[in-house]
């Protein structure tokens, strides 16, 4: 954000030193202004209070549920799991937090394409990471940041063998788009299509029923 200041700022100087029109110069100074917040409203990363501890499963992202259904799971189980989809849009929060808490066994980034977020094809030919945490009582829970198609660069916190806390920060997707979680075939699921929730706060399955 500070480079984006810093070029807006030049680029304002510049204008009112070459351009003499002034409405020019206020319409410049204007859309600098406003393209500045969005910015800072794309890259905010608010607190969350997440307090579900083993038993559920939460939202690892802001959006709406655009999928929920039986997968087969090829990258890291390889047999066929529950794949809930939530799509982020541009003014959605971007950052990716753990949806369950325990260990990181699997973490790996994928370069690929930018096809739009709901292209079918989107979660296997993307650019995206995959990362399972291993719960004690959930088990594995894979999840899975895919840009879209503005999306050019995922960032993934997440380290094998580290010990993660349900709620904290995963990753950030930047201009980008969707997220993918993989739970057991006869979990309980919370949510429904076009639903909306909440990274961090909203309950998208039961752990223990």
């Amino acid at each position: 954000m500070t480079i984006t200041a810093i070029i807006l700022i030049a680029i304002n100087i510049i204008t009112y030193n070459l351009i003499n029109v002034y409405w020019i110069k206020f319409a410049i100074l204007v859309v600098s202004i406003l393209f500045f917040f969005l910015i800072i409203q794309f890259f905010r990363n608010p607190k969350r209070t997440t307090s579900f501890n083993n038993e559920h499963i939460i939202a690892p992202v802001d959006g709406k549920v655009v999928a929920i259904e039986e997968v087969y799971e090829k990258e890291y189980f390889k047999d066929n799991r529950l794949q809930i989809s939530i799509f982020m849009s541009p003014i959605n929060v971007h950052v990716t937090r753990h949806p369950v808490g325990g260990k990181v066994t699997y973490s790996k980034y994928h370069p690929g394409k930018f096809l739009v977020a709901w292209h079918p094809k989107s979660s296997e030919e993307n650019e995206r990471t995959t990362v399972v945490v291993k719960n004690e009582t959930a088990g594995e829970i894979l999840y899975r940041q895919i840009a879209g198609a503005l999306a050019k660069r995922i960032v993934n916190y997440a380290e094998v063998d580290s010990e993660v806390v349900q709620g904290s920060d995963s990753g950030f997707i930047k201009f980008g788009s969707r997220v993918d979680v993989f739970v057991p075939i006869g979990t309980k699921l919370k949510v429904e299509i076009n639903q909306k929730v909440k990274g961090g706060v909203s309950v998208i399955a039961d752990v223990v029923s």
